[in-house]
Parts: structure tokens; sequence; C-alpha cells
């Protein structure tokens, strides 16, 4: 049991490489088979849209003259390194959290790579009801979503016996 412990979860880093994969190639494919703002109507409630975001979630910050791109990448960077060493210190009886992580991380360095490489975050999924549209995202941003989401799964999951003495019931 001790042993298991202490054995890192890095092995999900598959995961995170596999996520920032389809993150780059979908970028890419939408960066060079679209002009910008065009969009590509696929479902009554989504569209491909090529846009390019300097700021950080809903466009915050978008507007600055540019220092926010190393604000956000100093951001991302730090934020990767939480979640590699974190990962590496969840136990493998942890595969929720691992897995949150591997997420998390890979939508970090999927968002850094454009910011440093372009000065913007490149965004298509457009989702809308009507003539209301959900800020457009990509797909590192849907990893990280999905890794916080199973990060409070993981919260509720946890045993009871790790619990604080003054947690546990009696």
């Amino acid at each position: 049991m001790e042993q298991e412990k202490s054995q890192s979860s890095l092995s999900w880093l598959w995961l995170t490489l596999v996520f920032l994969m389809i993150d780059q190639a979908s970028k890419y494919w939408v960066a060079s088979s679209m002009n910008l703002y065009q969009s590509i109507n696929l479902l009554p409630f989504f569209n491909i849209t090529y846009a390019q975001n300097p700021g950080a979630a809903f466009s915050f910050l978008a507007d600055q003259p540019g220092w926010q791109r190393w604000f956000f990448s100093l951001i991302a960077m730090v934020a990767s390194v939480i979640f590699l060493v974190w990962l590496k210190r969840t136990p493998k009886s942890q595969p929720i959290l691992a897995v949150a992580l591997a997420c998390m991380l890979s939508g970090a360095l999927g968002n850094l790579i454009d910011r440093v490489l372009f000065g913007y975050v490149i965004d298509f999924l457009d989702f809308y009801l009507g003539q209301y549209h959900w800020p457009t995202f990509n797909i590192a941003d849907s990893v990280i979503f999905i890794g916080a989401v199973l990060m409070i799964i993981d919260s509720f999951k946890q045993d009871k016996s790790s619990q604080p003495d003054v947690l546990k019931e009696k």
C-alpha cells in the first residue's frame, strides 16, 4: 500500500501530449484554412469561427497595448510547472486527479505556445443560442475546463480515511 502511494502519476503525461497535439493541430488547421473572423456554420448552435484573442478568458484585458501577452505567458508557465510537480506528487491511486492535472497542463501549454509564437491565442469554437454567442474558445480551454471539473469531482471522492481527524465522522 505504501509503495503504491509513492508511485508518481507522471504516466498520464501521454494524455497531456495527445490533447496538446489535438489543440495545436486544430489551431493550425483553422489559421491556415480560414480568414480572420470567417465563420463556418456546422450546426444550428455551433460555428467554427476564426478569432485571435490577445487577452485571457472572455477577452479579459484584450484591449491592452501588449504587456498582457507576457503576463499571461508567465502565468501559463508557472501554472504548467505547478501542474507538472503536482502530477509527479500525485499517487497512482488517484487517477481522476492525475487525469485532471494532465488536462490542465495540456491546456496551459497549448495556450502558452500560441501566446509565445503569435502574441494571441487562436480561438474557433463558437457556440450560440439565437443571437447570443458564448465567447469563442479552443481545445486547450476545453481541456482546462474538463480538468477543473474532474478536480472538483475528485475532491468529493476522496477516501474518508485521508481526511484529517477533525473532519471524520464519529
